[in-house]
């Protein structure tokens, strides 16, 4: 009989049982194969479990509270010099019919981000279009309330609830994409910059991108060369740790290099590309609608410049939603086209309103149905199993 897993996500173990025929994702085993672990690991964990809890909590405490802090500064910078008074007329005066168009499009985006991930994956461990789009909406609506895009972990724990995806492979794809997002954010930057006013902070960007699009050069050409073995080599450290079985290690390397499959294969590259691009392009023509309803006159290329500045600038650790982040980046991106920090900030509320509300609503619902799903065997279920 297989051997039972054990992973540890948010605190909470979960537990998976290997065929002995490779499978396809969406059926109802779960393909991981490591055994438990030994009587050292256990006497370990005995040793005050207590402080064990405490380590294990101050570097999340830490970076929430780095977040906090990052958020206020950005608050304070966003809001120091707006008269509230014509912000408050800024929104009296908007034309919200415009909302309606902008969230068809966003609705647009986030389908296209889901095919996106979803394509992020080989053919044989691909897992099905609608569990993608519950898991990111999901893991949407915990970043909105969580510090420190807590959802991406989210997410990747509700596609292996819905489609029992390997939370290694499906982690490494998480990964990928926030590459391909930057890589493909300061590509479309650089593109428009002929239809763009001056912008003082394109040398930073520019340095962003080469560090960027090196380190991913990088990592392709290393994922070529040698695939796998690359992944196993950089865990190696972890096999000093007398807690971490050497198969459990190997098999989350397999599955981390399954992940990263769209690193070193051609055409997941090139479909990563694109399905990256087109959903950037759906979420700056959403912003560029609610634009419309505020009256700036702006052209496509500013709705553009504010997606490209408000999504870099979440690269930093922030408070749930990136509230402060977001506000300030938008003034930011609106400056060179001669906008009023009052007029820019009004256009900011509502435009981070408009990506907000969506996942609140939208997430608890799917993320009640992911609960309600069956779960993955208990320890006790596998270990009868085993007897």
């Amino acid at each position: 009989m297989a051997a039972n897993v054990e992973l540890l996500f948010f605190g909470r173990s979960y537990y998976f049982v290997r065929p002995k025929e490779g499978r396809r994702c969406g059926e109802n085993l779960v393909e991981t194969a490591v055994p438990a672990r030994g009587r050292r690991a256990d006497a370990v964990e005995r040793v005050n479990p207590r402080a064990r809890r405490v380590r294990e909590r101050v570097p999340g405490a830490a970076l929430s509270w780095a977040g906090v802090a990052i958020s206020a500064l950005f608050a304070y910078l966003a809001v120091r010099h707006v008269d509230f008074q014509n912000v408050w007329r800024g929104l009296r005066a908007s034309n919200y019919w415009w909302l309606l168009p902008a969230f068809a499009t966003l609705a647009a985006a986030i389908f296209l981000k889901a095919v996106r991930w979803r394509y992020m994956f080989p053919r044989d461990t691909r897992p099905p279009t609608r569990p993608v789009v519950a898991a990111l909406l999901i893991g949407y609506f915990f970043n909105n309330v969580l510090p420190a895009r807590a959802g991406e972990a989210a997410r990747v724990l509700a596609l292996n609830r819905r489609a029992r995806t390997s939370l290694a492979e499906a982690g490494a794809t998480v990964v990928l994409e926030r590459v391909y997002d930057i890589l493909c954010l300061l590509l479309l930057l650089f593109v428009s910059l002929p239809w763009l006013p001056s912008i003082s902070w394109l040398r930073a960007a520019a340095l962003l991108g080469i560090i960027v699009a090196a380190g991913f050069a990088a990592a392709i050409i290393v994922l070529a060369l040698w695939g796998s073995r690359a992944v196993h080599f950089a865990l190696r450290p972890l096999h000093r740790l007398p807690f971490l079985a050497s198969e459990r290690i190997e098999h989350i390397g397999d599955r981390i290099g399954a992940g990263l499959a769209a690193a070193r294969q051609p055409r997941l590259v090139a479909a990563a590309l694109a399905w990256t691009t087109i959903g950037w392009l759906a979420l700056a023509l959403s912003a560029w609608f609610v634009m419309r309803g505020f009256h700036l006159g702006l052209p496509f290329a500013a709705a553009l410049l504010v997606v490209v500045a408000t999504n870099v600038a979440q690269i930093l650790p922030s408070s749930p939603a990136a509230v402060g982040v977001f506000e300030a980046a938008t003034l930011v991106a609106l400056r060179p086209y001669h906008v009023s920090d009052s007029r820019a900030l009004s256009y900011a509320l509502v435009l981070h309103a408009a990506n907000f509300f969506p996942y609140v609503i939208a997430g608890p619902f799917l993320l009640r149905q992911t609960l309600a799903l069956q779960s993955l065997p208990h320890a006790d279920t596998i270990r009868t199993l085993d007897q």
